[in-house]
Order: structure tokens, then C-alpha cells, then sequence
């Protein structure tokens, strides 16, 4: 069975398709800035410059990873990689206006810059969710097959099997699994990779080195799957005492002081924002509603883990009945204690709105893990090695997991978690300052149409 590998096409017609939205409106600006019938056309000025933008483009996508694009890339790394290959792309035509003696683009090189980031922004955005959405219905799919499997390998196949926009087709081998047969049944179903787990395997040392051999000989990929309880996935390089190398941790991005800056600048920015145009009117209007309901505070206290595991007090707008529970008991879908104004404000995410004053404090980041309560804390560092791992950074009003429907407590508490977890590990390895604007882009378009996930 031939395998037919459309993904190849792909990256030449991104950018080939990049390019003439880039042309298209370089020369249309162009054109309502002069009169074309005065003009014999594009300068050739105007055409070096088009050139050299072009040129600028490309090869800055080897640094953004702009045409890298796994079929497992969420659309909020994708966006990250949008804006900030676009923004420092509008920063190269404003050099390039300043150091040319182009004229066009010295008067217009900020209507250039936003025509360029709108329409690519757009253009990108439609083609990453129609490829998504042609993948549902089995378009550009490949054909992997898992082989020995444990609770990891589980967890991946549940992802791959919820999201069908990622394209993949599962096959199950039941035979004996020799080589002849693996081959065999490689070659029939154009098999495009094999998945094992990278512990625990079922497979004889031996037989999975032959596997390995054959894999190789038939272009077939293998992807190893690590423990996700266990491993912590920490990264390492490699340095030297004397003449003895050693590998040493690397360092989590909000461990350099320049982007901790970064990020605290921008979370009190945000919060001064919020409170003083939002918070000043909002706040004592919910306030009101709850006080409506029945007596008690309107804001609900509660002791949780920030940085490095110090506890701190965590401010939420009260959405329960005054009761003796809340700090022993996690809340559940139909909770009993929330009342009709607290269904509204967890619905909509409101209920965490008084956490921008933890921020303003240095208790809480805008973006980062959401805290637990305690005993959740408590439970699940014993349970799950890299728990703590999220305590690297400041808890967050909102955080990647949240963005990614990772929220509230399931049928299954302990595979939540371990998603969470994951979720939370990336954002901690992964934290840059787009990434967290990607993020709160997205909070807010769940606080305008609702998060289901609340409860």
C-alpha cells in the first residue's frame, strides 16, 4: 500500500501563499499611494524593496518556526508563532524604510506593517483551522500503529482518538510480533509510524533491537513515549568541570531576571488596567448581587501554594453558601452550595476577578498554573513526581490548561490531573511573553462566550 505524503506539499504552498499576500499588499498600498497612470509601474526602487522583504520573510522563519507545523501544534503556539514572526517582520520594514531611499515605504511603513500583520494574521489563522478541519473527515491522514502498551501509551491514544484534527488512523496488529509479520503488516496498511512506550516494554531487548532495524529499512518512524507519571522531563546541557563534562539542569525561561522583568511589567500593567477601568464599577456591583443572595462576605478567602510553594492568601468573588466544607471538599458539576449568582460568576470566570489584587501584591502572575486548594496540592505532589514543577513559576488567573478545556474535576480525577500537569510542565519549559498573550487572548474569548468547563 502506498502511502501518499501530501504533508511535503504543504510548507511550499505556505509559503508560496505568504508571499502573494505579501505582494498583493505591498503593490496594492503602492497603488492607492501614487497614481498609477502617472506611473509606468512598480519602480524598480519599489521592486528591490519587495524583493528584499520577501527575502527577510523566509529567512526569519527559521528562527520563529513559522512553517513548522506538527499536526499536534495547538493553535495557541501556532498564534504565538504568528505574531511574533510577523512583529519582528514589521520591525525589519521599519529599518528597511529608515535605512532605503524608498519613499513609499519612509511615509508608509506603519500601514504597511498593520495591512501586513491583519491580513496575514487572518490568512494564516483560516489555512491552520481548514487543514485542521479537513483532517476531521480523514483528509492528509497517516496511518500509526501503537505496539506494546502501557497507562502512557493509553493516555496518547485517547488524545489521538479525541482529536481527529490531528489526522492520525490507528491499526491494531494482533499477530505475533516478528519481524516478518511487523513488515508485512507495515507494507499492507502504509504504516507511517510505529509508537512504543520508552519504559516497560513488553517487547524482548532483542526483538525490539530488530524492530528498530526494520523500522529504519521500511521508513517507518518510531516515536517512544515516555512514563508520564514518572519522568520529569527536565532538559540538560552539557558543561564542563576541568576536563570532566557533567550535565547540568537548564534553567526554566522565568529563572533569567530579564524575562521575570518582563513578565512582572506586564502583569502590573494589566492589573492597574483592569482594576481602574473594569474593577472600579464591577467590583461593587457583584458585590451587591451576592450580598443580594444572603449574608456572609462578599469575597471568599482561601490559603493556596504560589511561588516555590510559599501559601499565600487567594481572593475569589463568594459563589457558595457560607459552609464548613470549602476547604476540605473540591467542587463538583451540580454543586449543592453554589448559588444561582455563583453559577453565573464561575461560568463566566468572574468569580477570579479580585485575584488581579494577588497580583498586584506579587502573589499571582495574570498567566500561569491556576492554584489548587491544599489538600489538592497536598494529595497529588505524592502521587504525580512533577507536580511541584509548577510551582517554578506564579500561579496564574488563568494558565494554558485552563485555555485548553483543562478545567474542574472530572469522572476521572487522577488522568485530569495528569493532563493538567502536562499542560502546566509546557508552560513552565515554554514561557514566553507572546505565548502569555496568545493566552489571555483566549481567556477573554472565553469570558465572552462562557467556559462549559466551570462548574
Amino acid at each position: 500500500m502506498q502511502r501518499l505524503r501530501y504533508s511535503r506539499y504543504f510548507k511550499s504552498t505556505f509559503i508560496t501563499l505568504d508571499i502573494v499576500v505579501l505582494s498583493v499588499v505591498f503593490i496594492y498600498l503602492f497603488w492607492r499611494k501614487t497614481d498609477f497612470n502617472e506611473n509606468d509601474g512598480i519602480s524598480e526602487l519599489n521592486i528591490i524593496s519587495l524583493i528584499i522583504l520577501i527575502s527577510f520573510w523566509i529567512l526569519l522563519s527559521g528562527r520563529t518556526k513559522l512553517y513548522s507545523i506538527p499536526r499536534n501544534l495547538t493553535f495557541t503556539i501556532y498564534l504565538e508563532r504568528i505574531i511574533t514572526h510577523i512583529f519582528l517582520f514589521i520591525v525589519g520594514v521599519i529599518l528597511l524604510a529608515k535605512v532605503s531611499n524608498n519613499p513609499f515605504l519612509k511615509e508608509d511603513r506603519f500601514q504597511v506593517g498593520v495591512s501586513l500583520f491583519v491580513s496575514l494574521s487572518i490568512i494564516k489563522s483560516i489555512s491552520f483551522f481548514t487543514l485542521k478541519y479537513l483532517r476531521t473527515f480523514g483528509f492528509n491522514h497517516r496511518n500509526i500503529m501503537f505496539l506494546s502498551e502501557n497507562d502512557s501509551t493509553d493516555y496518547l491514544k485517547s488524545v489521538l482518538i479525541e482529536r481527529k484534527d490531528y489526522g492520525f488512523k490507528f491499526f491494531n496488529f494482533k499477530e505475533n510480533p516478528t519481524v516478518e509479520n511487523l513488515e508485512k503488516f507495515w507494507k499492507t496498511n502504509g504504516i507511517h509510524t510505529l509508537i512504543l512506550p520508552s519504559e516497560n516494554s513488553e517487547i524482548d531487548k532483542n526483538l525490539e533491537s530488530e524492530i528498530f532495524n526494520a523500522a529504519e529499512k521500511n521508513k517507518v518512524l518510531i516515536s517512544l513515549v515516555p512514563n508520564i507519571i514518572q519522568n520529569a522531563f527536565l532538559k540538560y546541557e552539557l558543561e564542563y568541570v576541568g576536563m570532566q563534562p557533567i550535565l547540568t539542569q537548564f534553567k526554566f525561561p522565568l529563572d533569567y531576571l530579564t524575562n521575570y522583568l518582563i513578565k512582572r511589567v506586564f502583569d502590573i500593567l494589566f492589573s492597574l488596567i483592569f482594576l481602574l477601568v473594569i474593577g472600579l464599577w464591577l467590583f461593587p456591583l457583584i458585590a451587591l448581587l451576592i450580598k443580594s443572595q444572603g449574608k456572609g462576605s462578599a469575597i471568599f478567602k482561601q490559603k493556596r501554594y504560589g511561588y516555590h510553594d510559599k501559601i499565600f492568601t487567594c481572593l475569589k468573588f463568594r459563589t457558595m453558601k457560607i459552609n464548613n466544607s470549602c476547604d476540605e471538599k473540591t467542587t463538583s458539576i451540580d454543586d449543592k452550595r453554589i448559588t444561582s449568582i455563583g453559577k453565573f460568576l464561575r461560568r463566566t470566570s468572574l468569580d477570579e476577578t479580585p485575584q488581579f489584587i494577588n497580583v498586584l501584591k506579587g502573589e499571582m502572575s495574570i498567566i500561569g498554573p491556576r492554584p489548587h486548594m491544599l489538600l489538592v496540592d497536598d494529595h497529588f505532589k505524592q502521587k504525580i513526581i512533577r507536580y511541584s514543577l509548577r510551582s517554578h513559576v506564579k500561579p496564574g488567573i488563568s494558565g494554558l490548561a485552563q485555555v485548553n478545556g483543562l478545567r474542574g474535576d472530572g469522572e476521572n480525577i487522577d488522568f485530569e490531573m495528569q493532563k493538567r500537569i502536562l499542560s502546566d510542565s509546557f508552560y513552565v519549559k515554554n514561557w514566553t511573553l507572546s505565548l502569555d498573550l496568545v493566552i489571555a487572548l483566549k481567556t477573554i474569548l472565553l469570558l465572552i462566550k462562557g467556559d462549559k468547563n466551570a462548574h
